[in-house]
């Protein structure tokens, strides 16, 4: 019997239908943890594609509800091995045997800000810790950021803990998900953006970078932006720093850009 390929054909990887099927699950998010996953369950202004369950896990009223709540909206269900449900979570360790696909209709595309008249963006360098992402998408939804830009690769990346620590401000803020933050920060450029590198030892208060479009890059915790992304930056700038303080957590940061 002649085997079927998982990978998409030159034609079909072109098809209208295809197309459409990749852009959708671009938008999906994977979720996993009991907690997590009620969480999303039970907000209706989320949209679910799928409950994924293993098969392996016993019996409790915790289960029974959120099958409930997935059945009241209509959300598909699907039991898998647990080896199965690892794959789709990405943490068998703590998955606790449920994840859920949740549709963020939040995901946008560099293309559609880019293409606006102002807008203020912070970028993230490297910084690796779940819970500054969190406090940072926090601060970015309650002040003056019009997106979050976030590379897919050497980021922390959006997990229960992550969502946890944004207080559920997650689902609000507009994030631009890239596999190429410096490609990304090119194209911005070369639409018209400022580009600034946060840096302790710059002499341009952040407080003057005030151009109508802007993007802040913050880095690593530790070692600040890295140098293949300051290459990419038009300027570096601070934030002054009283009594020989060396630098802020970079969610405090973020919170400052964020109401500046």
């Amino acid at each position: 019997m002649p085997k079927t390929s998982k990978h998409p054909t030159p034609n079909t990887q072109h098809s209208p239908t295809y197309l459409a099927k990749k852009a959708f699950f671009e938008r999906v998010l994977t979720i996993y943890g009991r907690h997590a996953v009620m969480e999303a369950l039970e907000n209706k202004s989320l949209t679910i594609h799928k409950l994924h369950l293993s098969a392996s896990n016993k019996p409790s009223a915790e289960l029974d509800r959120m099958v409930r709540l997935a059945e009241n909206r209509a959300i598909e269900i699907a039991q898998h091995d647990k080896g199965a449900l690892s794959r789709i979570s990405r943490n068998a360790r703590q998955d606790q045997g449920v994840a859920l696909d949740v549709v963020m209709d939040n995901f946008i595309t560099h293309e559609t800000v880019a293409a606006r008249g102002a807008y203020r963006i912070i970028a993230l360098d490297g910084v690796t810790n779940p819970q500054n992402l969190g406090m940072i998408i926090r601060s970015c939804a309650a002040g003056r950021i019009d997106a979050l830009l976030l590379p897919t690769r050497g980021n922390a990346q959006i997990s229960p803990l992550v969502i946890q620590a944004s207080a559920g401000t997650l689902f609000k803020l507009p994030i631009i998900k890239t596999p190429d933050l410096a490609r990304t920060l090119e194209h911005f450029a070369q639409s018209g953006a400022s580009v600034y590198a946060l840096d302790a030892d710059a002499p341009i208060d952040y407080r003057q970078a005030n151009a109508p479009k802007a993007i802040f890059v913050l880095g690593n915790e530790s070692d600040g932006v890295s140098p293949p992304i300051r290459a990419r930056c038009g300027a570096s700038i601070s934030i002054p720093m009283a009594r020989e303080v060396e630098s802020l957590n970079v969610a405090v940061t973020a919170a400052l850009i964020a109401y500046a």
